[in-house]
């Protein structure tokens, strides 16, 4: 069947995955972080990337994957925003452009954030929202805002509406974790940390425009460690501040205007604490919530079909 490949090059995941409309075969690989480092330098992201796409590409060839490859999609940029830029995003779009150009076939550049919401759309057997408006949350390690998404054609624009205005959701719990002890990446650890715990206390964050800030709630998880509080309060503070603020936004948007469908994609959207907390909202399969390209080859996909 005709397929496409998907390329992802993030600062944390080298991904690839090929879709043919029907079955997706995705490949992808967390870049390593040294033992209590908070992250990686551009440099060594773009290191890692080049390193480990062909272990991706001899991957999906033992598949067959690669036996009607019509397109090559690859995400170029975070946002889809004059001067939205990383490094760690070209070793997939140079992979992706020279094949392109070796199979004679189109290259499509899309968004980091255009395909996190694709993925997180067709994961959930949501396909229908890339043709409709909707709302969706991005919550990852660099990013949370809640945007406005409608079609464009085969496209999908997003246009950001709310979020935070210094901190990202998953800053600030790898931020936790590191005061914990867990290991970075943190989101899944402290997750497991309040499984079965009910909602508690958290840190009400004030909300203008639809924005809020987490700095002065990392203070507050930095004063409850450091007074020996159990792992569990703290783990549940700070998911449960980031919930409360994610449904105090979203409620006030959509009181404000019609009532669009809510989706949710990301690392930090693959918390099951934070899925409690937005019932009703659609959520991406947790394998497809952090850094992959599935949404790449769906939408580049959708550009031949």
């Amino acid at each position: 069947m005709p397929a496409c490949l998907g390329l992802d090059t993030s600062n944390y995941t080298t991904s690839a995955a090929v879709f043919d409309g029907a079955a997706m075969r995705p490949a992808g690989q967390l870049l390593s972080v040294p033992e209590g480092a908070m992250g990686l330098r551009q440099s060594d992201a773009l290191f890692q990337h080049v390193k480990r796409l062909p272990e991706l590409f001899a991957r999906l060839g033992e598949l067959g994957a690669f036996a009607d490859l019509r397109a090559v999609g690859a995400s170029t940029q975070p946002r889809r925003l004059e001067g939205s830029y990383m490094p760690c995003f070209l070793p997939g779009e140079t992979v992706g452009r020279c094949l392109a150009q070796v199979l004679g076939v189109p290259f499509f550049p899309f968004s980091h954030q255009e395909g996190h919401i694709a993925a997180a759309a067709w994961s959930a057997g949501r396909e229908d929202l890339l043709d409709r408006p909707h709302l969706a949350w991005h919550l990852s390690g660099g990013t949370t805002e809640l945007l406005y998404v409608q079609p464009e054609g085969r496209e999908i624009r997003a246009r950001r509406v709310g979020g935070t205005s210094d901190i990202s959701a998953g800053q600030l719990l790898d931020r936790t974790g590191r005061l914990l002890g867990l290991p970075f990446p943190a989101g899944a650890a402290l997750d497991r940390l309040t499984a079965g715990q009910g909602r508690g206390e958290f840190f009400p964050v004030k909300i203008k425009d639809y924005t809020f800030s987490l700095s002065g709630v990392e203070n507050k998880v930095k004063a409850l460690a450091e007074r020996g509080e159990p792992p569990q309060r703290v783990a549940c503070y700070a998911l449960d501040t980031i919930a409360n603020a994610v449904l105090a936004v979203t409620r006030a948007v959509q009181a404000g205007g019609e009532a669009l469908p809510m989706l949710c994609s990301g690392g930090v959207a693959s918390s099951q604490r934070l899925r409690h907390w937005l019932e009703g909202a659609v959520f991406a399969q947790p394998a497809y919530s952090s850094d992959n390209a599935a949404g790449v080859a769906l939408l580049a996909y959708r550009q031949i079909s």
